[in-house]
C-alpha cells in the first residue's frame, strides 16, 4: 500500500491519519514543531504510523495531505510538493488568518492562492468542508448504503484521480465540484460547507463542534453544490 504523507496534524490531519491506518495505509506525519512532538499521536495510531520532518512527509507519499493554517503554507518550501498529488484541506478564516486581499476581493479561491505558492503540485481541494469529528463518524466501507460523499475540486485531472482514490479508501464517496476556481461552492458559509453534514441542521453555531453527523449522499451533495451561491468573502468574520 503506498505511503501517505501528512503535513499538519491538527484536527483534520489527525482524523485523516486515523482513517488511513484503519485502511492499512502507512502514514508519515509531520508538523511545524518537529517529529518529537508527535510521539503520542504515533503511539495512538500504531505501527503503520511514523513521525518525520516536513521534508520526509513530502518525500514519503505519492499523495500528500496538506492540512495547515492558511498563513503557514508559505513556510513550506514549494519544491517539496512539486510533482505530488496534494490533498489540500485549507480554509480561509479571517479571525485566525487576518485579512487576505486576494481572497476578500474574490480574485482567487483559497486553494488557488495556495497553488500560487506550490506551483508544480497537483492540488485537489477536499475535506475542508466537513468538521473533523464528523470524519470518523461518517466513514463507511465501499458499497455501504449510508456512505457519505465529499466534494473534490482541482485543475490537474491525474492528481485529482489519485486523491479521489485515496478518499474512497478512507471511507467516502466523492463528487467532482470542478476546478479550483469553482471550489468556493464548498468554502465557509456556502451551501456544501459543514452544516450539510449535521444530523440536526438547526444546531446552534456554539454547539456544532460536538454535534453528531448524519450521512450525506452523493445526490444530496451534488444538489447543494449546484444551488450554492457566491459568499461575499469580505463580509465573513470566521
Amino acid at each position: 500500500m503506498p505511503t501517505l504523507g501528512i503535513i499538519g496534524t491538527g484536527n483534520i490531519g489527525s482524523a485523516i491519519a486515523h482513517l488511513a491506518v484503519n485502511a492499512g495505509i502507512p502514514v508519515v506525519l509531520s508538523n511545524s514543531r518537529g517529529p518529537e512532538t508527535l510521539a503520542g499521536l504515533v503511539s495512538e495510531l500504531g505501527p503503520l504510523a511514523s513521525a518525520g520532518t516536513i521534508e520526509q512527509s513530502a518525500a514519503a507519499g505519492d499523495v500528500v495531505v496538506l492540512s495547515v493554517p492558511l498563513t503557514a503554507h508559505t513556510a513550506i518550501p514549494a519544491s517539496l510538493l512539486e510533482g505530488k498529488a496534494v490533498l489540500d484541506t485549507t480554509n480561509y478564516y479571517p479571525f485566525r488568518d487576518g485579512r487576505v486581499a486576494e481572497l476578500d476581493e474574490e480574485r482567487l479561491t483559497t486553494s488557488e492562492l495556495v497553488l500560487q505558492h506550490f506551483q508544480g503540485a497537483g492540488l485537489t481541494k477536499a475535506f475542508n468542508n466537513i468538521l473533523a469529528h464528523h470524519i470518523p463518524q461518517l466513514a463507511r466501507p465501499a458499497g455501504a448504503p449510508d456512505r457519505t460523499a465529499v466534494p473534490v475540486a482541482g485543475d490537474d485531472a491525474t492528481a485529482k484521480a489519485k486523491v479521489v482514490g485515496l478518499i474512497e479508501q478512507l471511507g467516502f464517496d466523492t463528487v467532482d465540484a470542478g476546478t479550483l476556481a469553482e471550489s468556493w461552492r464548498f468554502e465557509p458559509e456556502a451551501a456544501a460547507y459543514t452544516r450539510l453534514y449535521l444530523a440536526d441542521p438547526a444546531t446552534p453555531d456554539d454547539t456544532m463542534l460536538e454535534a453528531p453527523a448524519a450521512p450525506v449522499s452523493a445526490e444530496r451533495l451534488s444538489d447543494a453544490l449546484k444551488r450554492a451561491e457566491p459568499v461575499r468573502v469580505a463580509a465573513r468574520t470566521f
